[in-house]
């Protein structure tokens, strides 16, 4: 009777926790130069400035989310530039290739040079989705390399869950 019950423990525990496996996700965002982008000088020491930008983006490798793809998007960010420095955090908005539509919030680091970003890399989590995609709980990393027209691409991982 006792193995009995442990062996139904350790059945109803393993269903718990595969309900609420993560899984895990990647993929490849385009993102354009920001327009618009208002930086202004703070005047506090040299080089230092703070402003709001919105980045047009596209997924070139979409990430997969319950047999949806990503499509495109957009970023809208907040930025406190130092000299060769940078930090920003902001929210990220994804078209799915069905209409619903994820939020993540971001927030992470940037080298610049000759007022041109070199790299950018942090952490993201979603804030919520639309449609399929409502309840959505997740989070990850980011690393961007600056591209040939002024954007970025981004190297996106994480993981998610959603409710049942």
């Amino acid at each position: 009777m006792k193995v009995r019950m442990i062996l139904a423990s350790l059945a109803a525990f393993s269903l718990a926790v595969a309900a609420g496996a993560l899984t895990k996700n990647a993929g490849t965002a385009q993102c354009a130069k920001p327009n618009p982008a208002h930086m202004v000088e703070v005047g506090d020491e040299p080089n230092h400035s703070m402003g709001v930008s919105k980045s047009m983006c596209t997924w070139t490798k979409p990430l997969e989310i319950a047999g949806l793809k990503s499509k495109d998007g957009w970023s809208v960010a907040s930025d406190d530039t130092k000299g060769s420095k940078s930090s920003s955090h902001g929210v990220h908005v994804s078209n799915m290739d069905n209409g619903d539509k994820i939020y993540v919030r971001f927030q992470g680091t940037g080298m610049m040079k000759d007022g041109a970003m070199q790299s950018d890399s942090g952490t993201w989590s979603y804030t919520s989705g639309t449609g399929k995609l409502k309840g959505i709980k997740g989070k990850g990393t980011y690393n961007g390399k600056p591209s040939a027209d002024g954007g970025m691409t981004y190297e996106v991982k994480g993981d998610y869950t959603l409710p049942k």
